[in-house]
């Protein structure tokens, strides 16, 4: 079970949900939604990493423009792309590194803050550790990371990063260019590809759901966690 909360921003309080490990305590991790938001996926992804330990943290990014997530549907896509359009990408930094501040600030938080993020989240993830470093972060197939990394080439926080081979939106060339980018600085940073998997294949409610590529990298989602950012619990 999650609780609905707020995080506090220069602009308002930023609605966000909270998911509390077993054990009630934890390190943290800010879960960054993609463009569907705080989806049903979303959240199962959030009770899945409150199972391995962690105490999760996803605020609604789309807050300013009053959308908590999309509906699934054939019509899902292009409604998502019409949000993405319209956010304010330098607000929704600002509000997402409010949010890893907030998480950091909770009594249940203990050993650490990581941040994971998916597509959308993905690429803000990465933005909000290079003004804010974490412990851990874990970006699947981020869509803005080709322009991120000709800005910032790497990042002080340790970092996992998924990609699958047949991305639509972020062909191989563009993954080659990140990995050569994200692997320069000091920083661990491991860079995994799936075969034949497109963009979002991690998504269970997306038509590009790919399960096998689905199961390997979450598989070692959890394995990198557990050393990056361990919590005691095993993955």
């Amino acid at each position: 079970m999650s609780e609905r909360l707020e995080v506090p921003t220069s602009d308002g309080p930023m609605p966000a949900h909270l998911w509390r490990p077993e054990a009630g305590s934890g390190p943290g991790i800010l879960l960054l939604q993609e463009i569907f938001g705080i989806s049903p996926y979303i959240r199962r992804r959030a009770e899945d990493l409150a199972a391995l330990g962690y105490v999760v943290l996803a605020p609604e990014v789309f807050w300013r423009l009053g959308v908590s997530d999309v509906a699934n549907g054939p019509d899902m896509l292009e409604e998502a792309m019409g949000l993405l359009n319209r956010l304010d990408w330098d607000a929704a930094v600002a509000d997402s590194t409010a949010a890893l501040e907030s998480l950091r600030d909770r009594p249940e938080v203990r050993g650490g803050t990581g941040v994971v993020g998916f597509c959308f989240g993905g690429g803000l993830g990465y933005a909000v550790v290079a003004g804010d470093p974490a412990d851990a972060l874990v970006s699947y197939y981020g869509s803005a990371l080709p322009g991120l990394v000709e800005a910032v080439p790497s990042v002080s926080t340790p970092s996992l990063h998924v990609f699958g081979e047949s991305d639509a939106y972020l062909p191989m060339d563009q993954v080659t260019r990140i990995r050569d980018a994200v692997t320069s600085g000091d920083a661990p940073a491991e860079v995994n590809t799936y075969p034949g998997a497109d963009h979002a294949f991690d998504n269970d409610d997306f038509v590009n759901h790919d399960p096998a590529a689905s199961a390997a990298a979450w598989s070692r989602t959890e394995a990198w966690l557990a050393e990056v950012l361990p919590t005691g619990v095993d993955a």
